[in-house]
């Protein structure tokens, strides 16, 4: 038997994972990037922290309803579905920057689930552009050199949480510019 401040411990293994927690959990507080070291609120009004997705790329879109380019959620969708079981995150950020956005984040999830049958996260409405911008776009545009000018531009993270890849409007999700860079990223 061994004591231990005064208390015996019969098992050492389970001393030894009690050591290791120790060292574990602090290590992995510090493991998140700054880049993704938000905290927001889904649609349905879930708690979604950044930190979960790292070590994993990262595509996130700003989003409007009644836009031009909102049929690009069908493809957004179909990048999530085909190669979320390989490590891609897709996060909607739904704006009302470019008036064209609904009116509630009830509205936005009804919209997005039954036209685009979108399961993947999607973001409490929001500001994504000027000094409104959430802090999350604020330092997107600064990684990666830009800012969107409109609904549906996009950004991957790479999985080190540090690389920013930009891509305008018309830039479509499944695209060759795209795909090059996130392909490469998968598991």
């Amino acid at each position: 038997m061994i004591l231990v401040t005064g208390l015996p411990i019969i098992n050492r293994p389970l001393l030894r994972l009690a050591f290791l927690s120790l060292i574990t959990l602090p290590t992995l507080a510090l493991a998140c990037p700054s880049l993704l070291d938000h905290r927001y609120t889904s649609l349905q009004g879930k708690p979604v922290n950044l930190c979960d997705f790292a070590g994993r790329p990262i595509l996130v879109v700003n989003t409007a309803s009644k836009c031009g380019y909102t049929p690009q959620f069908e493809k957004l969708e179909a990048l999530h579905k085909r190669y979320q079981g390989r490590g891609l995150v897709v996060l909607g950020f739904p704006s009302n920057d470019f008036n064209q956005e609904l009116a509630t984040n009830q509205e936005i999830a009804q919209f997005c689930k039954l036209t685009y049958f979108v399961e993947f996260p999607m973001i409490e409405k929001g500001s994504v552009a000027g000094p409104g911008a959430n802090a999350l776009f604020k330092q997107l545009a600064v990684a990666s050199g830009a800012a969107p000018q409109w609904n549906f531009h996009k950004y991957l993270i790479a999985p080190d949480g540090k690389t920013v890849h930009s891509f305008g409007t018309r830039v479509e999700p499944d695209s060759r510019e795209v795909m090059g860079k996130l392909v490469p990223m998968l598991k």
